[in-house]
């Protein structure tokens, strides 16, 4: 049973350690995970509570008054601690107030704390304005309850996806009183950083965590209460070395199927309806470098559907998709297990990055393998021609601003998603960041903004919302409210069409092809 309040009702003592971050995160966003990328918007057309409500509606509680559902990276550092003896929580942001009465330590994550990442840093430089995420994490931050908190003797560990922001904000360390920041994946040195903090001792100012360092496997735990939206981590790093991708430099790990399992059957038995496949392609557990092993796949998405009627994936890649559609008819197998009367439709988050080889050859020069660089355009053709044909709905990154980007290489971009202009997905334009091999690159900023770049704007904005609309006839089909939720969705993007034509921001190409790809998947996508 939930509930909306009371924090820890059932007698059970306040935590020493508290892990917490802002609404933006601390959310289900509806039941559905990608829907949270609306909270990297800045807050235009609509008020934000409005943004709020249609991208990160509050947590509710369950019956001892803590979130119903956590993320997923807070829920690991929370196992951590408590595996080796500490009292530690995750709270909801809405009982700070109470949780931290005699906390010790509070541990805050986010995967953008500051609007720096991508997509919140194209949309904050482009309207001049912070975004939905940056404004709720100030508003976390800002809550008197920490600043009493401090004043009793709390410290503060800031971590997660986004620590690196911190080395932008240093005067905002300084204001919230942030006594450590790590940087990198936590379960190895938090306990460490925790027994140091309570006894007293003086905390580092930064730790960053070298790829070296990385915990093993056996240093990682099961999560031990319900994740967002019931995501479950498969493995961690990725083999395909792109520049501009900090995740890279991490080893490869593939998590064994029984602790995959656990998880999946603890987010089922606390009433999560939906499951999230989470690494940086699922195509390749359990595979061999970037070749998919087919049946650990389908293994693995069968195991899924016996604990959730509808699952998705965090994240694939087009090669992956190519290479195993073409060999094992990959794709097409796993649409048969997971695509049935309750589940119409699967996503998962691609990046596509660049229309352009010679900027692809430069950036992500195994990008595409096993298959030349010079094949991407057509390789990403493909790959939407497969996913159209078994109903997998992407959401599809391309970034503005890369080093050494020639107006051809946007241009070539822009031409690749007019051959996509009829394919079912969200093509997310973001401007470089610089992380990964090229951190210490200048950022791209919307002053640098071309008339190419912006028509590629455009482009994307057009796109999305027409077939946005497209996707929301399927999106909510598993919820018995579908149809109503869809209705409010559907009136916001109607909106934001009718503004971007009024204001001159709409772009359609010319002529539009009738298939992204071949007409039917099968041996054309062999050939």
């Amino acid at each position: 049973m939930l509930i909306d309040s009371g924090f820890r009702v059932g007698g059970i003592g306040i935590p020493e350690i508290v892990l917490s971050t802002d609404r933006t995160l601390m959310s289900h966003h509806h039941h559905k995970e990608f829907l949270g990328f609306g909270t990297t918007a800045a807050p235009v057309v609509f008020p934000e509570f409005v943004w709020l409500e249609l991208f990160a509606p509050r947590m509710k509680a369950d019956k001892n008054g803590l979130p119903w559902q956590a993320p997923y990276g807070l829920r690991k550092i929370e196992a951590k601690l408590k595996s080796a003896g500490y009292e530690a929580d995750v709270v909801l942001p809405e009982k700070l107030d109470e949780a931290l009465v005699d906390a010790k330590i509070l541990l805050i994550s986010h995967h953008d704390y500051f609007g720096f990442g991508p997509p919140s840093s194209t949309f904050a430089s482009i309207f001049g304005r912070e975004t939905v995420n940056a404004r709720s994490f100030k508003r976390f931050m800002n809550n008197p309850a920490i600043a009493e908190a401090k004043k009793r003797g709390l410290k503060i560990i800031a971590g997660g996806p986004a620590a690196w922001q911190w080395r932008h904000r240093e005067n905002l360390m300084k204001q919230w009183g942030i006594d450590c920041v790590f940087d990198g994946e936590g379960e190895r040195i938090i306990v460490d950083l925790v027994k140091k903090a309570i006894n007293g001792g003086t905390l580092p100012k930064y730790v960053e965590m070298s790829p070296a360092d990385s915990p093993t496997l056996e240093e990682i735990p099961c999560i031990m209460r319900p994740s967002v939206n019931g995501l479950v981590e498969i493995m961690r790093g990725c083999p395909r070395g792109c520049k501009f991708c900090s995740v890279t430099h991490r080893p490869l790990r593939f998590i064994p199927m029984d602790r995959i399992e656990q998880e999946m059957k603890l987010n089922h038995e606390a009433g999560v309806k939906c499951l999230g496949l989470h690494s940086e392609d699922v195509l390749l557990y359990g595979g061999t470098g970037i070749i998919p092993n087919a049946e650990k796949v389908i293994e693995l998405n069968r195991v899924a559907k016996k604990y959730s009627d509808h699952v998705i994936w965090a994240h694939a890649s087009i090669a992956a998709i190519v290479k195993g559609e073409r060999e094992s008819k990959l794709i097409s197998r796993v649409a048969e297990v997971l695509i049935n009367d309750k589940q119409k439709w699967w996503g998962a988050e691609i990046g596509v990055e660049t229309g352009s080889v010679p900027l692809a050859r430069n950036t992500m020069p195994q990008k595409a393998k096993p298959y030349a660089i010079e094949q991407w355009p057509e390789l990403v053709i493909e790959a939407a021609g497969i996913m159209q044909d078994v109903n997998m709905i992407p959401a599809m990154t391309v970034i503005a601003g890369l080093p050494d980007e020639k107006e051809e290489d946007v241009l070539r971009t822009m031409d690749l998603i007019d051959d996509l202009w009829d394919f079912k997905s969200i093509i997310m334009p973001m401007f470089f960041v610089p992380m990964g091999m090229l951190s210490n690159e200048d950022w791209f900023k919307a002053f640098k903004l071309s008339d190419t770049h912006i028509l590629l704007l455009k482009r994307c904005l057009s796109h999305g919302a027409l077939q946005g609309r497209n996707i929301l006839k399927e999106y909510f089909s598993d919820r018995w409210y579908g149809s109503i939720i869809s209705t409010m969705y559907f009136g916001f993007l109607s909106t934001i069409e009718v503004i971007a034509k009024h204001k001159g921001y709409w772009s359609e190409p010319e002529k539009t092809s009738t298939r992204p790809s071949g007409e039917s998947s099968g041996t054309e996508h062999a050939q």
